[in-house]
């Protein structure tokens, strides 16, 4: 058996999970239902909105996030599974830059490549775990990479765009 976190129960008999991990950089500290998914503890309890809720079945990638370097669908993961661990999520990419933006983010949008918006942070979130993996991907690279992500406005050419404009970038650093 797993143990996750000091455990308690709400007046309503919910059993509580308190978790401590690191989010975007910054201690956190949150106590959750012991069912709730990772993905709802961000949106929710976090305010962390760029984490999308789409399918909650790990089919869109909307909800990616990058957990110890590791790029998960949060809606498959309970929060309570995250004690101890290292998340950063779409607000955190651009943290320490003054346009609040990283390099990836603003090729997705020199690129054209953000229509609707809604699964944009899903895809970054992959892609840059696609460029930290591989900084050097090949289009074939990119489209397997992001082939867990669906964009509905068939965006897909320019956000391999976007990711190649960010190696580029990376490359010529």
């Amino acid at each position: 058996m797993t143990t996750y976190g000091t455990t308690n129960v709400d007046q309503a008999g919910t059993e509580l999970v308190d978790v401590n991990c690191t989010v975007n950089g910054q201690t956190a500290h949150f106590r959750v239902p012991a069912h709730r998914t990772l993905m709802d503890a961000l949106r929710y309890d976090l305010g962390l909105t760029g984490t999308k809720t789409c399918c909650a079945e790990g089919e869109c990638g909307a909800c990616t996030i990058l957990i110890n370097e590791q790029a998960v669908n949060s809606c498959l993961m309970l929060a309570a599974e995250v004690e101890g661990l290292d998340l950063l999520t779409v607000e955190g990419l651009g943290a320490g830059s003054s346009c609040g933006m990283n390099d990836l983010q603003e090729s997705f949008l020199e690129a054209g490549a953000v229509q609707c918006g809604f699964c944009i942070p899903g895809q970054v979130m992959s892609a840059e775990y696609l460029l930290r993996t591989n900084p050097e991907p090949s289009v074939e690279d990119i489209r397997e990479g992001m082939s867990g992500n669906l964009c509905r406005c068939a965006g897909y050419q320019r956000i391999v765009e976007a990711v190649q404009r960010t190696a580029a970038k990376r490359a010529a650093r």
